[in-house]
């Protein structure tokens, strides 16, 4: 038979590679970076695009789609080729994948810290950039296809599988996520509000977990592992069900990160149900995993790609352990919104995801280079300096979670909380210290690997295009033969079985989201909620600029302990008018949905000037610049119109008096400040000082911090409970 020549594309690989380490070690920087913030909450005092809130997910967005993006491109691109014998489909495609992922990332990289965000979990970044991914997952779709299209190796490997099921499951996840009402270059509002909003989220944030964070990996785990232990697959019938019951059963345990919420009963428990399930499958592709390393155990004691890939695959089955058990309701009654969670997603992240990048890329770099690696001991010494730094991460953040968990529901023989939120904020202060410490590790052992992989690149000669041949794929009958399992006539089918996978993962997404958004009573209607004036409408989109919701939640749960705490737990009907919802998912700080009138306007003037002063020992950092900013008014009319295009019931008479009501309630709550006599002491000074000197004087009344005051004076004031004697009182008096 006669073999055809051709050319592996490994240039596309290398830079790949080379954005994997760059835009990791930035990731873990920042947050590094955070983690020290914790313990000094004024480390960045001052500068409004360093502060906690903006800096957040410019770490989860560089860490995820910047370093593991990076990443699982590098792994299919290597990879795919190989496995179908293969030069990439395109060229321009796989140049477009680089350079336009690289793009959004720098653009995230800007506009994240500059406050530009939609505030939801792994999807902040504003719709132009949506539109963008949504064009370059295309691009790179398109290449892995066509080159699946014109292989010469006639069955799909595993792997693939992996990799087709990934870019299917992703671009949906992606599209119903990201649904939104632009109203301005860089500003959008979700089309869902409040419940259903909350559902679709995490049904997209779970799953970005799973198809973006896992299944890949899987992918990469099932080619690279064997390579590297010159072994074959443990198991071919495991690999299939570890395959098809994982995406089938993955994409319907979103609701698990909602429980005990305002969601639907129905949605939480089908949710846990299934998330309960998914232990099987998860398990299944470990113990794969490992077991095809049998018989290669010395070689593990030697090889640090090995040793990286069995603490991958160990921390992916003790991550796959702990998110079923955190999704049953009474372990999630104490885990959810603690540090428990951290902990979680941390050994995800850094086991799992890092430690079989680095597996991977110690792997491939020599080969790229045609060398060997540069120095084996200082790859054992990132092995065991970042072994050490996720130990030192992870088990304090355990032991913080629990410690919250146990002061935050403890009560006093009188039936009083004995602890307040601060007092479980000072105790775990600690746990901070040893994981920054163990953060710094990590990063160590990072930089540690980063410059081995700059001197074994030097060391050797890169060959870009790599000479390879194969025999051409010859046609056979498309009818499985008498002697052909289904699923390995499946295997030479690619479109029948990218269908079958896209099929897989839509039935449960369709059952979970449409009854939400079709089913008019989804969401019992309560009369007393109104639509946010258009000043308290200013002052969410600040509080989602600022990034409030990754330190506090808004969602009381129906817990005498939280009920205690923060006063009636949430209702469904509460949040139909909140585009996006702001529910949250770590209360680093306490709830704030009944803070509205829990404080006076002073309090808050001066909690934003300098928090300490008002809460002795708190970790959250001063916002200033809300107090000196003036508050931009001129799009406040289109926000309107775009919120009465989703659903709210503003008047067009409220809408064309914008801009008086606003002033209106401004003057209102400047008077309430002018109470302090400290304030209308120094206020009036700064005004005279500014007059007299000729400078422009912006009125408190039209500062960013009224219109955010005015926003927190109105949470949870809707609701209203009765008395025993039928009185009906505002929750918070």
């Amino acid at each position: 038979m006669e073999l055809q020549k051709f050319y592996y594309d490994n240039k596309i690989v290398r830079n790949f590679i080379i954005a994997t380490m760059f835009w990791g070690v930035v990731g873990m920087s920042v947050g590094l970076l955070l983690a020290f913030m914790f313990l000094f909450p004024n480390l960045t005092d001052g500068i409004s695009w360093l502060s906690f809130g903006r800096l957040r997910p410019l770490h989860t967005n560089a860490v995820i789609f910047a370093f593991v993006g990076n990443a699982i491109f590098a792994g299919v691109y290597y990879s795919s080729q190989r496995l179908l014998k293969a030069r990439m489909w395109k060229d321009w495609l796989s140049k477009l994948n680089f350079w336009g992922w690289q793009a959004i990332i720098v653009g995230a990289a800007i506009t994240l810290p500059l406050g530009y965000t939609t505030s939801k979990e792994y999807a902040e970044l504003e719709w132009p950039f949506d539109i963008a991914i949504a064009i370059i997952w295309v691009a790179f779709g398109a290449n892995l296809i066509g080159t699946i299209l014109k292989r010469r190796q006639r069955h799909l490997y595993v792997a693939i599988w992996f990799y087709l099921g990934t870019f299917v499951t992703v671009a949906v996840l992606h599209i119903v996520n990201s649904m939104e009402v632009p109203v301005g270059a860089l500003k959008s509002y979700s089309m869902y509000a409040g419940v259903q909003d909350a559902l679709v989220q995490w049904w997209y944030g779970h799953n970005a977990v799973a198809f973006f964070l896992t299944t890949p990996f899987l992918g990469l785990m099932y080619y690279f592992v064997p390579k590297a232990a010159n072994r074959p697959v443990y198991s071919y019938r495991l690999s299939i069900v570890h395959f098809w019951s994982l995406i089938f059963i993955y994409i319907w345990a979103g609701p698990h990160h909602l429980l005990y919420s305002a969601l639907p009963d129905w949605a939480q428990n089908l949710g846990v149900a299934f998330s309960i399930m998914l232990l099987a499958p998860s398990w299944g592709g470990m113990i794969n995993g490992l077991l095809t390393l049998r018989g290669a155990w010395d070689k593990v004691r030697t090889d640090p790609v090995l040793k990286f890939m069995v603490v991958a695959i160990t921390g992916y089955g003790m991550a796959t352990f702990e998110g079923p058990m955190l999704s049953l309701k009474n372990v999630n009654a104490i885990a959810h919104f603690s540090d428990w969670v951290i902990a979680h997603v941390h050994v995800g992240a850094l086991a799992w995801n890092g430690f079989l990048t680095f597996g991977m890329v110690y792997w491939m770099v020599p080969r790229l280079f045609k060398t060997k690696l540069w120095s084996t001991k200082l790859a054992n010494a990132h092995f065991w300096i970042g072994t050490l730094g996720i130990i030192l991460y992870a088990l304090p953040m355990y032991v913080a979670g629990f410690q919250q968990a146990l002061m935050w529901k403890e009560f006093n023989p009188d039936g009083r909380l004995t602890y307040s939120f601060l007092e479980t904020l000072i105790e775990i202060i600690p746990m901070y210290w040893m994981r920054a410490i163990g953060g710094t590790m990590f990063i160590i052992g990072a930089l540690t690997g980063v410059c081995n992989l700059i001197m074994t690149a030097r060391a050797g000669s890169q060959v870009t295009d790599e000479l390879a041949e194969a025999a051409a794929l010859e046609k056979v009958t498309k009818n499985r033969t008498n002697k052909e399992g289904y699923h390995t006539w499946l295997e030479r089918r690619p479109v029948k079985l990218t269908l079958f996978a896209t099929v897989a993962i839509l039935i449960g997404g369709m059952v979970q989201i449409i009854p939400s958004l079709m089913v008019d009573d989804y969401i019992p209607v309560i009369s007393s909620v109104k639509p946010y004036t258009p000043l308290e409408l200013e002052g969410r989109d600040i509080y989602i600029r600022e990034g409030c919701v990754g330190c506090h939640s808004q969602m009381v749960r129906p817990f005498r302990s939280e009920v205690e705490r923060y006063g009636e737990y949430a209702k469904a009907g509460e949040f139909v008018y909140d585009h996006p919802f702001l529910w949250g998912s770590k209360r680093t700080g306490p709830d704030l949905l009944r803070v509205g009138g829990k404080y006076s306007d002073n309090w808050h003037l001066n909690h934003f000037y300098d928090p300490q002063s008002t809460s002795e020992g708190s970790i959250m950092p001063s916002y200033k610049w809300l107090i000196q900013n003036e508050l931009d008014k001129s799009s406040t009319e289109t926000k309107m119109e775009a919120m009465v295009s989703l659903g709210v019931p503003y008047t067009q008479e409220e809408i064309d008096r914008a801009q008086e009501w606003m002033l209106e309630q401004g003057i209102e709550i400047e008077k309430n400040l002018y109470s302090d006599p400290d304030f209308a002491k120094t206020y009036e000074a700064d005004k005279k000082y500014a007059l007299d000197n000729g400078e422009e004087f912006i009125e408190m009344r039209n500062r960013e911090l009224i219109a955010i005051i005015a926003y927190l004076q109105r949470l949870g004031t809707d609701i209203k409970v009765t008395t025993a004697d039928g009185t009906a009182l505002n929750i918070n008096q």
